[in-house]
Protein backbone atom coordinates (compact mmCIF):
# COMPACT_ATOMS: atom_id res chain seq x y z
CA UNK A 1 0.00 0.00 0.00
CA UNK A 2 1.38 3.28 -0.60
CA UNK A 3 0.98 6.59 1.72
CA UNK A 4 1.33 9.53 0.97
CA UNK A 5 4.91 11.15 1.30
CA UNK A 6 5.10 14.07 3.78
CA UNK A 7 6.21 17.44 1.88
CA UNK A 8 9.12 19.25 3.39
CA UNK A 9 8.91 23.28 3.24
CA UNK A 10 10.39 25.13 1.01
CA UNK A 11 13.57 26.64 2.78
CA UNK A 12 14.36 30.74 2.82
CA UNK A 13 15.60 31.46 -1.03
CA UNK A 14 17.54 34.22 0.16
CA UNK A 15 19.52 34.34 3.78
CA UNK A 16 18.56 36.99 5.94
CA UNK A 17 21.29 39.42 6.92
CA UNK A 18 22.32 39.97 10.16
CA UNK A 19 23.52 43.95 10.79
CA UNK A 20 27.27 44.04 10.49
CA UNK A 21 27.93 40.15 9.25
CA UNK A 22 27.10 40.53 5.56
CA UNK A 23 29.28 39.25 3.12
CA UNK A 24 29.64 40.19 -1.13
CA UNK A 25 29.10 36.92 -3.09
CA UNK A 26 32.04 36.13 -6.11
CA UNK A 27 31.24 37.25 -9.38
CA UNK A 28 30.74 33.24 -10.45
CA UNK A 29 28.33 32.70 -7.58
CA UNK A 30 26.47 35.93 -8.64
CA UNK A 31 26.71 34.71 -12.35
CA UNK A 32 25.37 31.55 -11.65
CA UNK A 33 22.45 32.69 -9.17
CA UNK A 34 22.07 35.31 -12.13
CA UNK A 35 21.59 32.79 -14.94
CA UNK A 36 19.69 30.09 -12.98
CA UNK A 37 17.17 33.24 -12.14
CA UNK A 38 16.89 33.72 -15.16
CA UNK A 39 16.23 30.49 -16.51
CA UNK A 40 13.53 29.65 -13.56
CA UNK A 41 11.64 32.66 -14.56
CA UNK A 42 11.14 32.16 -18.36
CA UNK A 43 10.61 28.34 -17.18
CA UNK A 44 7.67 29.22 -14.69
CA UNK A 45 6.18 31.71 -17.13
CA UNK A 46 5.78 29.39 -19.84
CA UNK A 47 3.86 26.92 -17.77
CA UNK A 48 1.23 29.92 -16.97
CA UNK A 49 0.03 27.69 -13.85
CA UNK A 50 0.20 28.51 -9.89
CA UNK A 51 3.53 25.94 -9.77
CA UNK A 52 4.79 28.02 -12.73
CA UNK A 53 4.46 31.30 -10.90
CA UNK A 54 6.32 29.72 -7.87
CA UNK A 55 8.97 29.13 -9.56
CA UNK A 56 9.00 32.02 -11.18
CA UNK A 57 9.09 33.98 -7.84
CA UNK A 58 12.10 32.08 -6.90
CA UNK A 59 14.10 32.73 -10.26
CA UNK A 60 12.93 36.19 -9.31
CA UNK A 61 15.00 35.94 -5.90
CA UNK A 62 17.95 34.16 -7.27
CA UNK A 63 18.32 36.97 -9.87
CA UNK A 64 18.51 39.50 -6.78
CA UNK A 65 20.86 37.53 -5.24
CA UNK A 66 22.79 37.78 -8.25
CA UNK A 67 22.80 41.58 -8.92
CA UNK A 68 23.24 42.48 -5.08
CA UNK A 69 25.95 39.50 -4.50
CA UNK A 70 24.37 39.96 -0.93
CA UNK A 71 25.42 36.75 1.60
CA UNK A 72 24.10 35.70 4.87
CA UNK A 73 26.56 35.43 7.99
CA UNK A 74 26.92 31.56 7.23
CA UNK A 75 28.78 32.58 4.42
CA UNK A 76 32.41 32.36 3.94
CA UNK A 77 33.98 35.70 1.91
CA UNK A 78 34.64 34.88 -1.63
CA UNK A 79 37.25 36.59 -1.96
CA UNK A 80 39.22 34.29 -0.12
CA UNK A 81 38.62 30.93 -1.72
CA UNK A 82 39.66 29.86 -5.66
CA UNK A 83 37.45 29.89 -8.18
CA UNK A 84 36.34 26.87 -8.42
CA UNK A 85 35.21 26.37 -4.56
CA UNK A 86 32.70 29.62 -5.56
CA UNK A 87 31.50 27.33 -8.17
CA UNK A 88 30.66 24.59 -6.42
CA UNK A 89 29.19 26.43 -3.58
CA UNK A 90 26.79 28.50 -6.22
CA UNK A 91 26.00 24.93 -7.71
CA UNK A 92 25.17 24.04 -4.14
CA UNK A 93 22.57 26.64 -3.39
CA UNK A 94 20.59 26.37 -6.50
CA UNK A 95 20.59 22.46 -6.49
CA UNK A 96 19.05 23.10 -2.63
CA UNK A 97 16.22 25.51 -4.25
CA UNK A 98 15.87 22.81 -7.22
CA UNK A 99 15.23 20.28 -4.89
CA UNK A 100 13.07 22.04 -2.77
CA UNK A 101 10.79 22.98 -5.33
CA UNK A 102 10.56 20.32 -7.27
CA UNK A 103 7.50 18.18 -7.24
CA UNK A 104 6.63 15.92 -5.38
CA UNK A 105 5.20 12.12 -7.02
CA UNK A 106 2.73 9.97 -5.49
CA UNK A 107 1.18 6.79 -6.53
CA UNK A 108 -1.59 4.53 -5.59
CA UNK A 109 -3.40 1.92 -6.44
CA UNK A 110 -6.07 -0.45 -5.35
CA UNK A 111 -8.23 -3.55 -6.84
CA UNK A 112 -11.68 -4.74 -6.04
CA UNK A 113 -13.89 -7.34 -7.10
CA UNK A 114 -17.43 -6.16 -8.75
CA UNK A 115 -19.80 -8.83 -10.14
CA UNK A 116 -19.79 -7.53 -13.11
CA UNK A 117 -18.83 -9.02 -16.58
CA UNK A 118 -15.60 -6.63 -18.05
CA UNK A 119 -17.84 -5.19 -21.08
CA UNK A 120 -20.44 -3.52 -18.76
CA UNK A 121 -17.55 -2.14 -16.30
CA UNK A 122 -15.74 -0.92 -19.26
CA UNK A 123 -18.58 0.58 -20.63
CA UNK A 124 -19.72 2.65 -17.58
CA UNK A 125 -15.39 3.60 -16.81
CA UNK A 126 -14.99 4.60 -20.65
CA UNK A 127 -17.82 7.68 -20.24
CA UNK A 128 -15.83 9.55 -18.58
CA UNK A 129 -18.66 11.73 -17.66
CA UNK A 130 -19.64 8.85 -15.17
CA UNK A 131 -16.57 9.30 -12.40
CA UNK A 132 -17.86 12.30 -10.46
CA UNK A 133 -20.87 9.51 -9.60
CA UNK A 134 -18.70 7.93 -7.29
CA UNK A 135 -15.49 9.80 -6.82
CA UNK A 136 -15.67 12.30 -4.30
CA UNK A 137 -13.14 14.83 -5.13
CA UNK A 138 -14.45 15.05 -8.53
CA UNK A 139 -16.97 17.78 -9.23
CA UNK A 140 -17.74 17.43 -12.83
CA UNK A 141 -15.67 16.06 -16.24
CA UNK A 142 -16.96 17.17 -19.77
CA UNK A 143 -16.37 14.79 -22.47
CA UNK A 144 -14.77 17.02 -25.47
CA UNK A 145 -14.09 14.33 -28.02
CA UNK A 146 -13.13 10.83 -28.09
CA UNK A 147 -9.75 11.03 -26.25
CA UNK A 148 -9.85 14.49 -24.36
CA UNK A 149 -11.88 15.52 -21.54
CA UNK A 150 -12.03 18.44 -18.87
CA UNK A 151 -12.11 17.68 -15.33
CA UNK A 152 -13.24 20.05 -12.66
CA UNK A 153 -12.07 18.44 -8.77
CA UNK A 154 -13.37 20.39 -5.52
CA UNK A 155 -10.27 21.92 -3.74
CA UNK A 156 -10.40 23.39 0.19
CA UNK A 157 -12.18 26.33 0.84
CA UNK A 158 -14.87 25.68 -1.98
CA UNK A 159 -12.96 26.60 -4.57
CA UNK A 160 -12.32 24.28 -7.43
CA UNK A 161 -8.97 23.05 -10.07
CA UNK A 162 -9.44 21.93 -13.61
CA UNK A 163 -7.54 20.77 -16.44
CA UNK A 164 -7.77 18.57 -19.67
CA UNK A 165 -7.02 15.26 -19.86
CA UNK A 166 -6.32 12.72 -22.84
CA UNK A 167 -6.67 8.69 -23.15
CA UNK A 168 -3.38 7.70 -24.18
CA UNK A 169 -4.30 4.11 -24.42
CA UNK A 170 -7.67 2.20 -24.98
CA UNK A 171 -8.18 -1.68 -25.44
CA UNK A 172 -12.12 -2.68 -25.44
CA UNK A 173 -12.79 -4.62 -22.38
CA UNK A 174 -9.25 -4.38 -20.97
CA UNK A 175 -7.61 -1.23 -20.23
CA UNK A 176 -8.48 2.27 -20.55
CA UNK A 177 -4.96 5.07 -19.70
CA UNK A 178 -5.16 8.83 -19.17
CA UNK A 179 -3.13 11.71 -17.95
CA UNK A 180 -3.11 15.68 -17.74
CA UNK A 181 -2.34 17.46 -20.42
CA UNK A 182 0.02 20.22 -20.02
CA UNK A 183 -0.34 23.01 -18.29
CA UNK A 184 -2.10 21.53 -15.47
CA UNK A 185 -1.67 22.87 -11.61
CA UNK A 186 -2.08 18.57 -10.96
CA UNK A 187 0.25 16.43 -13.39
CA UNK A 188 -1.66 13.55 -12.96
CA UNK A 189 -2.45 10.01 -14.69
CA UNK A 190 -4.75 6.85 -14.15
CA UNK A 191 -5.24 3.73 -15.51
CA UNK A 192 -7.81 0.87 -14.82
CA UNK A 193 -7.65 -2.34 -15.81
CA UNK A 194 -10.60 -4.67 -16.12
CA UNK A 195 -9.15 -8.83 -15.17
CA UNK A 196 -11.91 -11.39 -14.98
CA UNK A 197 -11.90 -12.71 -11.39
CA UNK A 198 -11.26 -16.77 -10.70
CA UNK A 199 -14.17 -18.59 -10.50
CA UNK A 200 -16.22 -16.90 -12.25
CA UNK A 201 -17.20 -14.20 -9.46
CA UNK A 202 -17.19 -10.96 -12.36
CA UNK A 203 -14.12 -9.01 -13.14
CA UNK A 204 -11.34 -7.65 -10.88
CA UNK A 205 -11.25 -3.75 -11.38
CA UNK A 206 -7.72 -2.79 -10.79
CA UNK A 207 -6.99 0.92 -10.35
CA UNK A 208 -3.36 3.30 -10.49
CA UNK A 209 -3.21 6.47 -10.06
CA UNK A 210 -0.13 9.04 -10.41
CA UNK A 211 -0.08 12.86 -9.57
CA UNK A 212 3.16 15.52 -8.97
CA UNK A 213 2.27 18.67 -7.04
CA UNK A 214 4.64 20.96 -5.83
CA UNK A 215 6.66 21.14 -3.04
CA UNK A 216 6.29 23.07 -0.01
CA UNK A 217 2.75 24.36 1.62
CA UNK A 218 1.76 24.88 -1.76
CA UNK A 219 1.89 21.34 -2.70
CA UNK A 220 0.00 20.30 0.69
CA UNK A 221 -2.86 22.53 -0.43
CA UNK A 222 -2.70 21.19 -3.60
CA UNK A 223 -2.52 17.55 -2.71
CA UNK A 224 -5.47 18.20 -0.35
CA UNK A 225 -7.34 17.91 -3.84
CA UNK A 226 -6.87 14.43 -4.03
CA UNK A 227 -7.43 13.45 -0.57
CA UNK A 228 -5.54 13.89 2.73
CA UNK A 229 -4.58 9.99 2.23
CA UNK A 230 -4.98 8.94 -1.32
CA UNK A 231 -4.70 5.68 -0.40
CA UNK A 232 -7.60 5.46 1.62
CA UNK A 233 -10.06 7.82 -0.52
CA UNK A 234 -8.88 5.50 -3.93
CA UNK A 235 -10.53 2.26 -1.64
CA UNK A 236 -13.54 4.24 -0.83
CA UNK A 237 -13.96 5.14 -4.68
CA UNK A 238 -13.64 1.91 -5.81
CA UNK A 239 -16.00 0.38 -2.80
CA UNK A 240 -18.63 3.29 -4.49
CA UNK A 241 -18.10 1.81 -7.67
CA UNK A 242 -18.69 -1.57 -6.59
CA UNK A 243 -21.87 -0.72 -4.77
CA UNK A 244 -22.79 1.29 -8.03
CA UNK A 245 -22.53 -1.54 -10.61
CA UNK A 246 -24.15 -4.33 -8.83
CA UNK A 247 -26.94 -2.34 -6.34
CA UNK A 248 -27.27 0.46 -9.08
CA UNK A 249 -26.96 2.80 -6.03
CA UNK A 250 -24.39 4.03 -3.32
CA UNK A 251 -25.73 3.90 0.04
CA UNK A 252 -25.34 7.16 2.29
CA UNK A 253 -24.60 6.62 5.74
CA UNK A 254 -27.30 6.46 7.25
CA UNK A 255 -28.48 3.58 5.13
CA UNK A 256 -30.33 6.04 2.29
CA UNK A 257 -29.11 5.79 -1.08
CA UNK A 258 -27.55 8.70 -2.42
CA UNK A 259 -30.00 10.72 -4.74
CA UNK A 260 -26.92 12.44 -6.60
CA UNK A 261 -25.71 8.75 -7.46
CA UNK A 262 -28.30 6.23 -7.79
CA UNK A 263 -30.48 5.46 -10.79
CA UNK A 264 -27.86 5.56 -13.10
CA UNK A 265 -26.88 2.07 -14.64
CA UNK A 266 -30.53 2.55 -16.14
CA UNK A 267 -29.34 6.05 -18.04
CA UNK A 268 -28.27 7.03 -21.28
CA UNK A 269 -24.87 7.89 -19.23
CA UNK A 270 -23.90 4.04 -18.95
CA UNK A 271 -21.07 4.62 -21.84
CA UNK A 272 -20.17 5.97 -25.11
Amino acid sequence: MTMLEPISEVPPLVERDQPGAGRTAGRAERLVSTIGGSALVAYGLARRSVPGLVLALAGGALIQHGVSGRRGASGAPDDRAPPRARLLRAGQRAGRLFGALAPSATRVARAVTVAKPADELYRFWRNFENLPRFMEHLAEVEVIDDRRSRWATRAPGGGSVSWRAEIVEDRENELIAWRSCEPADIENAGSVRFVPAPGGRGTEVRVTIDYKAPAGALGRAIAKVFGEEPDQQLRDDLRHFKQLMEAGEIPTIDGQPSGRRSAVLGGAVLGR
